[in-house]
């Protein structure tokens, strides 16, 4: 703006420096002969032309100026005025949104118990997507009226409601025909595809007369006798099985946690209660010797006997404190926050994040931290580095030099699994910008090497096996040097013959035809080296994971 009143006047000047001018070359004439008049009016002639150019130049630049800042303020204006609409169409579609989802549940709600209370003749309700067998009623005296259901009600139900998901045929009528050892095998032989399978099973067991009797009794073979393996190791059948059993508890409580769709008593009566307290009170003997340590917090028997007590709500029948103590059992499972929810112990976490830090569990007592919000009181950077220091601490051998190279290698071993848990931990709960990982990156890549490169000298050290010499005289020393002539007579045939009437299968002794004692030729005897063939064709089955 200063810049525009600046030239301007200028150009307002330019009339008195014309008449300078002008003066200036009046006085010049008069020192001259011959005149100037024809000249000077051509001079200034020329610069009034100039001094109008540029007032017409400056007067459209200036107009030009104007005209963009009104376009500008325009377009500004415009764009507030989209932008409240668009907020203000957004806002209504989302109140329209939830308006109709809260009609949908509290119609399916309503339809329901209008359900319960109908009946001359079954009424059949269809769900578009929805369990595949018919809703009926009990019977009333014939003059009852039963409620009518619009079915264009119905499917007006969001796509996004979780009843859009459908049971395949084999699931809905294992469910429906209550069997369960049916239902056990059928997860066993499908488990490539358990997590579709996962999806379908609420709804499958929705469509079975009694769910929760049918829960309750794949529980039957839970802690049936474990089938000794040749390895040590644990029943890869039976884990499956208890898996299989945890999993078919929390898809009953899935079930039952959508009021909307069932009635948590018409499912859950008293008779239903007392026979799940059974149960429990039959699985809790077994878990008064569960060593915490042993269960590294992933103790199934524990997770099912939890899952038993929330599923079925007989948490309240239990003591409290028994129950706490067996959380840190199965403190590195992912569904520890929710069953303690479910439990009615998120009043108690604190004290159970307290026991997890005072056993050396500091990850598992971060996940808990996040999972109630108690990181204030649990600091997860803090905790994670108590953990590593722990962790270096029961790394170090007490004399170095002294320890096996076994030992070393479990120290070693150890460290390596801290870090790694540490760095997963940080990534999860996105902890980089309060603890980078770099340097524990580094010390992971020293330890790997430091494996590997032990790895390498415990493979070269091994004694390799010789092989026999073709001509079957076994490993016998090298003879130089030889000046008996007849040495060379003693050597037996390269093809020596084959006694067909005395065939035996042992070797004969010495003869004339072997070479002199000197030699000390060996039996013949291969050390005996199979590889890692197995020619029973043997196959490991992978232990059954959900």
């Amino acid at each position: 703006m200063e810049d525009a009143q600046s030239v301007a006047t200028l150009i307002d000047s330019t009339t008195t420096k014309i008449q300078q001018l002008q003066q200036a070359f009046a006085e010049l004439e008069n020192h001259r002969a011959v005149s100037l008049n024809l000249k000077w009016k051509e001079l200034e002639a020329h610069f009034h032309g100039l001094e109008r150019s540029l007032k017409r130049r400056f007067d459209d630049l200036g107009d030009q100026e104007k005209e963009f800042k009104n376009k500008a303020a325009e377009a500004r204006e415009l764009l507030e005025k989209k932008k409240a609409a668009v907020k203000a169409k957004e806002h209504a579609s989302l109140e329209k949104l939830q308006q109709k989802r809260d009609a949908a549940l509290f119609f399916i709600g309503d339809a329901f118990k209008k359900y319960k209370t109908s009946s001359v003749k079954p009424v059949v309700v269809k769900v578009e997507d929805s369990c595949e067998s018919d809703l009926t009623v009990e019977e009333k005296p014939p003059d009852m009226k039963v409620a009518a259901v619009d079915p264009d009600e119905v499917n007006k139900i969001s796509d996004n409601e979780t009843m859009d998901v459908k049971p395949r045929p084999e699931l809905a009528k294992l469910c429906e025909e209550m069997d369960s050892k049916g239902l056990h095998k059928y997860i066993s032989d499908n488990r490539k595809n358990l997590a579709t399978i996962r999806e379908e099973i609420p709804f499958a067991l929705m469509i079975s007369a009694d769910p929760a009797r049918l829960v309750l009794d794949s529980l039957e073979d839970f802690y049936r006798i474990e089938a000794p393996t040749s390895d040590g190791k644990r029943d890869s059948g039976l884990l499956g099985l208890r898996r299989t059993c945890i999993m078919l508890m929390e898809c009953l409580a899935q079930s039952l946690a959508d009021t909307g769709r069932v009635c948590f008593s018409d499912v859950i009566n008293h008779d239903i209660k007392e026979h799940a307290k059974a149960i429990a009170e039959e699985w809790k003997p077994k878990l008064d010797d569960l060593d915490v340590d042993a269960s590294s917090g992933n103790s199934l028997e524990a997770h099912a006997f939890l899952q038993l007590l929330a599923t079925f709500d007989i948490a309240g029948d239990f003591d409290e404190e028994e129950i706490l103590k067996l959380i840190p059992t199965v403190s590195r499972r992912r569904q520890t926050a929710d069953l303690c929810r479910l439990l009615g112990l998120s009043h108690k976490m604190p004290g159970v994040i307290e026991v997890l830090v005072n056993t050396g569990r500091q990850i598992d007592a971060v996940n808990l931290a996040y999972a109630f919000e108690l990181t204030e009181q649990f600091s997860p950077v803090v905790l994670l580095k108590s953990h590593l220091k722990e962790a270096r601490k029961a790394s170090s051998p007490t004399k170095p030099g002294n320890a096996s190279p076994t030992a070393e290698n479990e120290v070693n071993d150890r460290e390596l699994t801290s870090l790694k848990a540490v760095v997963k931990c940080i990534e999860e709960h996105k902890l980089e910008g309060q603890y980078p990982v770099d340097p524990l990156q580094k010390r992971i890549s020293q330890l790997e090497k430091a494996k590997a490169d032990k790895k390498r000298v415990a493979e070269a050290a091994k004694p390799q096996p010789k092989r026999p010499r073709a001509n079957g005289g076994g490993f016998a020393p090298r003879v130089s040097n030889i000046n008996d002539k007849s040495f060379y007579a003693t050597v037996p045939d390269r093809y020596p013959p084959y006694n067909y009437e005395n065939m035996h299968y042992v070797y004969p002794g010495h003869t004339n035809n072997h070479p002199t004692p000197v030699l000390g030729a060996a039996a013949y005897n291969i050390p005996p080296n199979h590889g890692s063939y197995f020619g029973n064709g043997y196959a490991y089955q992978a232990p059954y994971l959900h």
